[in-house]
């Protein structure tokens, strides 16, 4: 192909580097040309370059507005999709109730504290008012049958002789036990009962010489021993140091105050 063909044919492709080359051979090789061919390639090199030039500059306003565009879209905040174009209904939230409140239950009712109670004793039960506790006699000349006392509630035995540590109380007085035979009644009763009351019926005068036979017993069984002391002032009262008194001697019946716990 003849030189001025080929750069000719480098034009026609608008390729600037092939254009060059060509024109570069045109002047190494074609010595022969004219100056007005080599001016008129020269022009046609030069047109062709800007052309190319053009093209470039306009490719990368284009990426830059591209760029720029990206940009735009990655940093613009996310729209919530509203095909309406209206901003979101936000529902409000529903209403809670108060919890319930449990009222506090009522605190239990105390037992009201034991009272002291009275007690009648005779040796006729019969006399004694019915639904009163009574204390009769076990042993001794005034006994009482058992049977004639069955219907009532409750019922304390006295042993007047101290021949009988199964009954509840012993009679210790002059004509009935004596002291002596009182700790040895009460040891009797409380030695294979460690659990049981002794109770021991004294008048004032006598109680003091009781208390020192009692206190040669064991400990334990001095504190299973209560007494119940006769002071028959006609006023209702308890002795101090006493479970029980009888403060009323009457015709057909005696009446005490016995301490809850006494054993009667």
């Amino acid at each position: 192909m003849p030189p001025i063909t080929r750069l000719t044919s480098a034009l026609a492709g608008r390729n600037a580097l092939a254009a060059a080359v060509a024109i570069a051979g045109v002047l190494g090789g074609a010595g022969t040309a004219s100056a007005a061919t080599i001016a008129g390639a020269g022009s046609a090199a030069h047109e062709a370059a800007q052309h190319v030039a053009k093209h470039a500059r306009v490719a990368h306003v284009k990426k830059a507005h591209a760029k720029v565009a990206t940009e735009a879209r990655n940093s613009a905040p996310a729209k919530a999709a509203d095909p309406a174009g209206s901003a979101p209904v936000v529902k409000p939230a529903p209403a809670r109730s108060a919890p319930a409140v449990k009222p506090a239950p009522a605190p239990a009712a105390k037992p009201a504290p034991a009272q002291p109670y009275q007690v009648y004793d005779s040796v006729t039960p019969s006399a004694i008012p019915a639904g009163a506790r009574i204390a009769t006699y076990a042993t001794g000349g005034y006994a009482v049958n058992p049977a004639s006392v069955a219907a009532r509630s409750h019922v304390t035995w006295i042993d007047t002789n101290a021949s009988d540590p199964r009954a509840a109380a012993l009679d210790v007085e002059p004509g009935d036990a004596t002291p002596g035979q009182a700790a040895q009644w009460a040891w009797q009763k409380l030695h294979n009962a460690a659990g049981d009351i002794a109770i021991i019926y004294t008048y004032r005068a006598e109680w003091p010489a009781t208390e020192a036979a009692i206190a040669t017993l064991p400990q334990a069984m001095q504190h299973q021993v209560r007494y119940w002391i006769a002071d028959p002032t006609g006023v209702n009262h308890i002795v101090p140091g006493a479970a029980a008194t009888q403060w009323y001697w009457g015709h057909n019946f005696d009446i005490s105050t016995a301490a809850p716990g006494s054993g009667l």
